[in-house]
Order: C-alpha cells, then sequence, then structure tokens
C-alpha cells in the first residue's frame, strides 16, 4: 500500500486526513507502509505516525515547521517511526516517552522530560537501551578508570544539548543522549576502563634505611616522564616506607615503571661505607617533633633513667644540657637552632634510635576548643512607704513637740527632705509629700514613696583555643589589677614621714581558660579544664586595702566525643531579700497601718552555665578551612560595620580586613564557630 500526504496547496488536510483512515486499515492489517510527505507539518505528520504505530503521541507547542518524509518501497511500522525520529532530530527536535505517552519536544528540553534510565556494569554491553533516535539517561560504572577523567574525552563526542556527568563518590558517569550514541560511548568506556596500575609490592631493604631512602627514590621518579598519567594521582608511582620492618610499599602505574623503581632502589640499597669524615656522629632533622623535648625522651631510653635524671632542660632553655652517655656508648644531642638531633653512637644503635625517632616525629593532631560561657542576670526591687510628721502643740512660732514616723535615708528621709529647703534630691521612684516650716523649725511634712524596677542582662564570652594534641593552651580575657601586699613607712627624729611606699602585685581579672586536650583512638576527646570567671566587686575599687574580687571557677577532666557539645557545669542563684519598717501596733492595722510602716523587698537571679566543643584537626586543609571561616566571619563584620557616609563628617571608611590571597581555601558554611 502507497499512502501519500499531498503538497499543502492541493487541499493537504482532507488528503492527511483520508491517509490517517487508510493508515489506520494498514496497522490493523499489519502490512508494510510507503510514507510520501513532502513540506508536510510536523504536528500532521505526528497524528499519522500516532496512527500507524498506535501509540498516544503529542506535540509541544513550541515545535514548529516542515519536513519531508519519503521512503522508497514499503516499510514496517517501526523502521517508519524511526525515519520519523531520524527526521525530527535533524531539524533540532525528538520525541520522549514518559508513561506511555510520546511527546515531540525540542532537543535541549529532552534530558528533561525522558524517564528511560540504564544501569550499565558492564560498559561495553548496550542492548538495554532505547531506539537509535530517542534520548535516554545511562550510567556506566567505572572498574579502574577515574570517571573525572573520562569526561574530558567524551565530553566532544556528546550532543550539545545533551549532558555528561561524573559521580566521584561511586566512580561513575551519567550520559544524556540518543541511544545509538550511547552505545558508541559504551565501547569507548569499554576500551578506556582497564587495569592500568599494577598490585602492591613489597621491596626489603637490606642495608639502607626505609625512611630515608622513600623520599629520594620518589623524587627522582616523579621529575622523570611518565610519572603521572594525564594528571590522575591513581596512577601516581607511590612508594611508602614502613619502619617496623624497614620495607617499602610500592604500587606504580605499569611493570616498566615498577622495574625502573626496583632497580633504582637495588643500587641505593648498598651497605654503608662508614658516615665519611662524620665517623660515627649523625645528624636527624626532625619534621615534627622538639628537638629539645625528644633527645631527653631517647636518653631517657638509652640511660633507664627517668627523663628529669637524663637532663630535662630548664624553662626558656635553648637546647639541651650535656647529653648523658648510656652503657652502650650513644649519646644524643639537641641542636634547637635546626630542630634536629646529633647521634653518636655505632650503626646498629643508630639504626634502633632511628627506628624509635621515625615513630616519635610523627605529624601530631590538633584540637579546636570552642567554648561557650553564658550568664543571665535578673533583677527585680520594689519598695512604698508612707513618712509623717505633725507639731503635738505651738507656742508662738515654737513647736512644742512632733509626732510621726520617719523611714528611711537620704533622700527618702521627710526630715532631711523638709530641713534640705530644696537641696536635698528626692528618692527615686514615684514621690509625693508636703512640708511646711515656720521660722526656720519644721512643723508639719508627708512624704509617701512608690517604686518597683527591674533589670536583665547576659554576658556571652566565646573564646576559643587551636592546640596541639596533648599541649596546654591558655586564654586570658581582662583586666591586669593591682592588689597591695604591704607597706612601709619610716620617720626621722623630727617625727616626720620619709621613704614611703607601698608594694602591689598584679592578677588578672576577667575570663581565663585553661585546657589541655588529649586524643584517644577510638575518637573520643580527654579535656583537662580551668575555667574562671572574676571580677571587681563594685565599689571596691578604691578602697585601702585594695579591691575585693568575686570570682567562680570551674577545674574538671571530662571525656567528650569528637564535635560534640559538652556542659561543664555552671551557677544557678537565685537571691531574695526584703526589709519592713514599721510603727508597732499601728503598723499591723489593716489598710489604715500601710500610713506607719515602708517595706522594700529585691530578687536577683543569676545563671551562668559553661559549654564546650573540641574538634579534632588531623590535617592542614581543615585547619585552613576554619582558619578561613574566622577569617571571613570578621571581615564581614567589619564590612557591616562599614559608616554611613557623610558629607559634613568626611570620615566614610573604617579599617578593613585584606580579601584571602589567592589560592587559598574558601572557608565552610557549616561548623559555625559556636557550639
Amino acid at each position: 500500500m502507497k499512502f501519500t500526504s499531498f503538497r499543502r496547496p492541493f487541499g493537504m488536510v482532507c488528503c492527511l486526513a483520508i491517509s490517517m483512515l487508510l493508515l489506520a486499515t494498514a496497522v490493523r492489517s499489519a502490512e508494510p507502509v510507503t510514507l510520501n510527505f513532502s513540506n508536510a507539518e510536523i504536528d500532521a505528520v505526528a497524528r499519522t505516525m500516532a496512527s500507524i504505530t498506535g501509540f498516544n503521541v503529542v506535540v509541544d507547542p513550541r515545535v514548529k515547521g516542515t519536513l519531508t518524509l519519503v521512503t522508497e518501497k514499503p516499510v514496517s511500522r517501526t523502521a517508519a517511526m524511526n525515519q520519523f525520529l531520524a527526521a525530527l532530530r535533524l531539524q533540532g527536535f525528538t520525541m520522549v516517552e514518559s508513561a506511555g505517552l510520546y511527546k515531540v519536544v525540542p532537543e535541549a528540553d529532552a534530558k528533561l522530560q525522558s524517564s528511560a534510565v540504564t544501569v550499565s556494569d558492564n560498559a561495553a554491553s548496550g542492548a538495554d537501551l532505547a531506539s537509535g533516535n530517542q534520548i535516554s539517561t545511562q550510567i556506566f560504572r567505572l572498574n579502574f578508570e577515574a570517571a573525572n577523567n573520562l569526561v574530558a574525552v567524551l565530553r566532544p563526542l556528546i550532543s550539545p544539548n545533551n549532558t555528561i556527568n561524573a559521580n566521584p563518590g561511586n566512580n561513575s558517569l551519567v550520559i544524556t543522549d540518543y541511544s545509538d550514541n550511547l552505545r558508541r560511548l559504551a565501547r569507548i568506556i569499554a576500551a578506556m576502563d582497564v587495569a592500568n596500575a599494577t598490585g602492591v609490592d613489597v621491596i626489603a631493604l637490606k642495608h639502607a634505611i626505609a625512611v630515608d631512602l622513600a623520599p629520594l627514590v620518589l623524587r627522582l621518579i616523579e621529575s622523570s616522564a611518565g610519572a603521572t598519567v594525564g594528571g590522575d594521582t591513581s596512577f601516581k608511582t607511590t612508594l611508602i616506607a614502613e619502619p617496623r620492618s624497614n620495607t617499602l610499599i610500592l604500587r606504580a602505574a605499569n611493570p616498566a615503571r615498577v622495574a625502573l623503581v626496583r632497580s633504582l632502589i637495588d643500587k641505593l640499597d648498598q651497605p654503608a661505607s662508614g658516615n665519611g669524615a662524620a665517623g660515627n656522629i649523625y645528624v636527624v632533622y626532625l619534621k615534627n617533633a622538639d628537638a629539645t623535648k625528644l633527645a631527653v625522651t631517647l636518653r631517657a631510653a638509652m640511660t633507664g633513667q627517668t627523663p628529669a635524671a637524663a637532663g630535662a632542660p630548664a624553662a626558656g632553655a635553648a637546647t639541651a644540657p650535656p647529653a648523658s652517655v648510656s652503657a652502650t656508648g650513644g649519646q644524643v644531642q639537641a641542636d634547637a637552632a635546626t630542630n634536629s638531633l646529633i647521634i653518636t653512637a655505632p650503626e646498629p644503635q643508630y639504626r634502633q634510635l632511628r627506628a624509635v625517632i621515625d615513630r616519635l616525629d610523627g605529624r601530631r593532631a590538633q584540637v579546636l576548643v570552642e567554648s561557650l560561657i553564658v550568664e543571665v542576670n535578673a533583677d527585680r526591687a520594689a519598695e512604698f512607704g508612707v513618712q509623717w510628721q505633725g507639731p503635738l502643740g505651738q507656742s508662738g512660732d515654737g513647736v512644742i513637740g512632733l509626732l510621726g514616723t520617719n523611714f528611711g535615708a537620704a533622700g527618702k528621709n521627710i526630715i532631711n527632705q523638709a530641713l534640705g529647703a530644696g537641696t536635698v534630691a528626692p528618692g527615686t521612684g514615684f514621690n509625693f509629700g508636703a512640708a511646711q516650716r515656720v521660722n526656720g523649725v519644721y512643723v508639719l511634712g508627708f512624704l509617701a514613696n512608690f517604686l518597683e524596677s527591674s533589670g536583665s542582662g547576659n554576658v556571652l564570652s566565646t573564646p576559643n583555643l587551636l592546640t596541639l594534641d596533648n599541649e596546654e593552651a591558655k586564654i586570658v580575657i581582662g583586666e591586669n589589677v593591682p592588689f597591695v601586699t604591704g607597706s612601709y613607712t619610716s620617720n626621722n627624729t623630727s617625727g616626720n614621714s620619709v621613704n614611703p611606699f607601698t608594694t602591689v602585685e598584679r592578677k588578672d581579672v576577667g575570663l581565663t581558660l585553661k585546657v589541655r586536650p588529649q586524643i584517644n583512638e577510638n575518637g573520643t576527646v580527654k579535656l583537662v579544664i580551668y575555667q574562671e570567671t572574676s571580677s571587681v566587686k563594685a565599689g571596691t575599687e578604691t578602697a585601702a586595702n585594695g579591691p575585693t574580687t568575686s570570682k567562680r571557677t570551674i577545674e574538671s577532666t571530662v571525656l567528650v566525643d569528637d564535635g560534640s557539645i559538652v556542659v561543664l557545669g555552671g551557677l544557678l542563684q537565685d537571691k531574695y531579700s526584703g526589709n519592713d519598717g514599721k510603727v508597732p501596733g499601728l503598723g499591723d492595722v489593716p489598710l489604715f497601718g500601710n500610713l506607719f510602716k515602708t517595706d522594700s523587698r529585691s530578687r536577683n537571679k543569676t545563671n551562668l552555665m559553661v559549654f564546650l566543643r573540641p574538634v579534632v584537626v588531623r590535617d592542614s586543609q581543615t585547619s585552613d578551612r576554619l582558619s578561613m571561616d574566622r577569617y571571613e566571619l570578621m571581615r564581614s563584620g567589619l564590612q557591616a560595620a562599614q559608616p554611613a557616609p557623610s558629607s559634613l563628617a568626611p570620615i566614610n571608611e573604617a579599617p578593613l580586613l585584606p580579601a584571602l590571597p589567592a589560592g587559598r581555601p574558601a572557608a565552610v558554611a557549616a561548623p559555625k564557630a559556636q557550639p
């Protein structure tokens, strides 16, 4: 059968309807069809193909244009659909399937609407892919090659509207493209995903020391061509020294590289012909440990003495004291200027010492201790009082006697208020009163005082400390206050004081935090903590015997998981005080008794808590991220505190921290500095 879509000038719409009816008959009879569409609208051709195949086909409104689709001889309906898809592909359109619905959409949107996803463990197979002109997504799991390396190779082979991405987590590639191209990419990936690196070789040394030989061989290998392949570190020659067995662990890109490394090691692993002009004196440059402290430890191990007996250095000493000689004749001295050890010993003993040094001279982890010291205060006070005075009698201008009540002091005292003639300030709160004076003599007075006050405050301190494992760190934030410790004065013959002087001792007052962290093998951190919060008591700053301080201290040893928060403890204080004054008897009369009494009450609540959060820092990258995070925090704070522009006061800029230098790691968004 032959079905033709006529050109538009000859009644294309009616002819297409007839063609669709005839094609439906052909579908029912499963006969081959012959296509002959010339400059037909894509939407009309799509409806015709839906009738041929029996699929539900919809066309995106953005798909516009015409196409020509001609077959010279009858073809199956599957072949007809493939030719339709090929014609769409040439014009930048394609058809995707989703839940049984076939949609004709622009090629650029197909990757977002296609539901066909396949996972391939065998990259060479593509049997489970869709037809060649349909877009689908396939996940290729790689066994040997790094996924990031293949992205640059495969990207030019994929159409611009489609995507390729690498997932380093499981070393896989996610590619969205036409199925025929996915099959071609599968064959390329299979050819490249092969085992190139060798296994692990263990090379035992006979004469040389492993930790000395490994860096030398690596420098020689890496300087030669082909030490790395394509910049991928998985092909980089890896050579690790194992001090315990004095062996080298080798993994290279190929057998040729292994042979090269082995030949270098064989040439360098030769018996030592003495130590040259130095004889039996060896110099060991340390990488991480402190030479002065390590020398003391080694001398103690050689002589069997305690570190103190072996000559521990005095505080602030530049070098260790003279070395102790062991029973075997070896001795160890430290050179603090170069952080190196000078060992005088026979070669067998030097090898033993070197093995110990290599174990002790490792990079020590650090601990960032984030502390949070929170103090919250709430104060409330209330006062009520009535005072009055009246004359018992009057003779002329004089007062015979007085009757009344008088409470309080200073501005709250009715007598002071009356006699002060306005020079005495009234008390705080609401005051109501009246007074009469006759010839300078108090005659009548009345004073009522009402007061209710409340206050609250909080103090938040967040000192942070970064210190080496098992090293104490200390931070002090406060003032250095003088305290009188003694005084001396001598008198001359005339009784006058001469040469007076006072001795003082200055002490830190404020916040003090001392921490010694110790990292355990199971990921926990042991913290030996001393925390002190002190302040000078108000009103004692100029006391003759020196100021009085209030102090709160915590001294404890705790065990915390890395990154967890622990509360050390604190002070929870709730204090109440009350002061009542009244006239006996009259002050107890209900309601009327308020005229004969005064009442003052106060309540103070203080909550002080201390929180700690240790974070283990094991490498320089983590240390850099933490440092840059704090740096950016301070820099953003300075930027936010810039003064508002003003032409009248032309100082419109405040100092700013410089931007991070190029090449430094960016700050992380999330641990916050505070726990």
